[in-house]
C-alpha cells in the first residue's frame, strides 16, 4: 500500500533506566528528549505503562505525562499506552481529565489491554478488577461514557470531574488483531506496536482498514505504526548502539530483567545461534544505520504500510547518542515531507 503524503513523525519513550543510573536521571533525560523533540518538529510524545521492570521508569504513566507536558509548550503528550484493565476507568478519566484541563488540546489517551508486565504483577495490579483483558471492550465503553455521558451508556450518578465533557482523543493500541478490530468497529485511531511484534503488523492493518466504520471521531481509518530506530552518523556506530536493546531482549528471554546495558562492539559469544535467530526475528522490522540508510528504510516502511503516522522508539544507552538518533530521524522526516 502506498500513500501520497509523508506521515507525521512522533516519539515513543520508555523512560529507560540505564545500567548504573536511576529513575531520577531517566526522568530528566525524558524531559530533555521531549523538549528537543518539540524543537525538531515531532508531532507527539508518548510514554508507555510498564511495571516491575528495573530498566523502565514509566510505571506512573499519568504522572510522567504531566511532567513532560508541563516542561514543553506545544507538542502533544500522551500514553502509548495506559493498560486499561489495570485500572478503574473512572480513575483514568479523572487523571486524563486533569491533564487535559492543565494542558488543553495537547493530551492523548492511548489504551492497551496487556498487563504491561508479568502475571505476578498483573495479579497485584488487577486485584478486584478482573484477571485478564477479556473485558477490555466493556472497560473502554465505561471510560468513554465518563468523558461523554450524553453520547454513551449512562453511568448512573457517578461522574468524572474533571473529565466529563472534555475531548481527550482515545487511541487503541495493539500487537495483534483484537484491538485492530475493536478500533475499526468504534471508528477510533489505531496504533500497532510493530517495534516488538513485527509479524502481525500487516494483518492487523488490513483488519483495521477493511472493517473500519466511520464515526464522530474519524471519517476514515488512521493508522500509526511503531518503528524501532537506531540512527547514528555511521552505520558501524548505529549497529554498536543497537546492541544495548539486543542485550536487553536477550536477558529478557533468559528470564533476567535488568537495566539497559551499555553497547558492545559485537554480540558474538553473547548469544547462541538459536537466540540470535530469535533476536533477528524480533528486530526484523527495526531500522538501524546512518541517515541515508534510515531514510531508505523508513521510506520502505511508509510505502508498504501506508501509515498515517510513525512513532519512533529508540532504546539507546547514551543519552547524547539517543538525542542524535532522534535528531537524524527528524531530519529524515522533514526531507520526506518536503
Amino acid at each position: 500500500m502506498t500513500r501520497s503524503n509523508a506521515p507525521l513523525f512522533s516519539v515513543l519513550d520508555l523512560a529507560s533506566i540505564t545500567q548504573g543510573s536511576s529513575a531520577a536521571v531517566s526522568f530528566r533525560n525524558t524531559l530533555d528528549l521531549a523538549r528537543r523533540s518539540e524543537q525538531w518538529g515531532y508531532h507527539r510524545f508518548w510514554l508507555a505503562e510498564h511495571h516491575g521492570m528495573p530498566g523502565i521508569a514509566s510505571s506512573a504513566t499519568s504522572v510522567l505525562i504531566g511532567h513532560v507536558a508541563g516542561g514543553t509548550s506545544k507538542i502533544r503528550v500522551g500514553s502509548g499506552g495506559i493498560m486499561l484493565p489495570n485500572h478503574a476507568p473512572l480513575v483514568i478519566a479523572e487523571q486524563f481529565g486533569t491533564l487535559e484541563s492543565l494542558y488543553p488540546g495537547r493530551i492523548d489517551l492511548g489504551l492497551g489491554r496487556a498487563p504491561g508486565s508479568d502475571q505476578a504483577v498483573s495479579r497485584v495490579l488487577r486485584r478486584g478488577l478482573g484477571a485478564g483483558g477479556e473485558n477490555f471492550p466493556e472497560l473502554l465503553a465505561e471510560l468513554r461514557a465518563y468523558f461523554q455521558p450524553d453520547s454513551a451508556p449512562a453511568n448512573g450518578i457517578v461522574r468524572a470531574i474533571p473529565g466529563e465533557g472534555l475531548n481527550v482523543p482515545i487511541w487503541l493500541l495493539g500487537s495483534s488483531g483484537f484491538s485492530a478490530q475493536l478500533a475499526a468497529k468504534l471508528g477510533l485511531p489505531f496504533a500497532f506496536a510493530s517495534h516488538f511484534a513485527p509479524d502481525y503488523l500487516m494483518p492487523a492493518l488490513e483488519l483495521y482498514r477493511s472493517n473500519f466504520r466511520p464515526s464522530a471521531t474519524l471519517d476514515k481509518p488512521y493508522a500509526m505504526v511503531g518503528v524501532g530506530v537506531t540512527a547514528a552518523d555511521s552505520e558501524r556506530e548505529a549497529r554498536r548502539l543497537a546492541t544495548s536493546q539486543q542485550q536487553a531482549f536477550l536477558n529478557m528471554i533468559r528470564g533476567r530483567f535488568g537495566q539497559l546495558p551499555p553497547p558492545v562492539d559485537s554480540m558474538d559469544g553473547l548469544w547462541t545461534p538459536h537466540e540470535e535467530a530469535a533476536l533477528n526475528r524480533q528486530f526484523g522490522f527495526a531500522v538501524v544505520g546512518d541517515k541515508e540508510q534510515v531514510r531508505e528504510r523508513l521510506k520502505g516502511v511508509i510505502e508498504s504500510t501506508g501509515a498515517d503516522e510513525l512513532i519512533i522508539a529508540s532504546q539507546i544507552f547514551d543519552h547524547g547518542a539517543r538525542l542524535r538518533s532522534y535528531e537524524i530521524v527528524a531530519e529524515v522526516g522533514r526531507e520526506l515531507q518536503s
